[in-house]
């Protein structure tokens, strides 16, 4: 089981790095358009495909990880230390919530974006739901200086 958590950790670190680089280039690709109104490009389409793809996959690994590192056990005991504790805390309902609510804006946004008619519609839908979700991201992850906190870099045990 250490082994699986340790592979899992890793995958979920590197999607990590892969999902913020993916947001900013989605929300800047996005706010570029708006501002300069330019037609929306197969190009954008594709990046937003790849953003809520790898958004699924960051999900996918952090709810098999929420098991087996036994946070989700921890919650669902109905130990009051859970709560009391900032670090298993965090971990058990503050970073699964905000993230996954993040993920569903994504989801939302990428809707929304195909909804619209106006390329500077799709463009400015996309700047404000995707800016919003990395937002909330950003808040969720545990940064070093945090109780909760995790290294930059965790490749197969190495921590950076």
């Amino acid at each position: 089981m250490e082994t699986l958590n340790l592979i899992l950790l890793t995958l979920h670190n590197i999607t990590r790095w892969a999902l913020l680089i993916l947001a900013l280039l989605v929300i800047v690709r996005a706010f570029r358009g708006w501002f300069s109104k330019t037609a929306y490009q197969d190009q954008d389409r594709k990046f937003t495909v790849m953003y809520s793809g790898i958004f699924d996959l960051q999900i996918l690994l952090g709810i098999i990880l929420f098991f087996t590192k036994g946070w989700g056990n921890a919650l669902m005991s109905g130990d009051s230390s859970v709560m009391s504790t900032a670090a298993v805390r965090f971990f058990a309902v503050e970073h699964w919530t905000i993230m996954l609510l993040a993920a569903i804006l994504v989801h939302v946004g990428s809707a929304q974006v195909k909804k619209a008619a106006e390329d500077v519609k799709k463009y400015r839908r996309a700047a404000i739901w995707f800016t919003i979700s990395l937002l909330m991201v950003l808040a969720a992850i545990p940064w070093p200086g945090m109780e909760s906190a995790r290294p930059l870099l965790r490749l197969f045990g190495l921590t950076f």
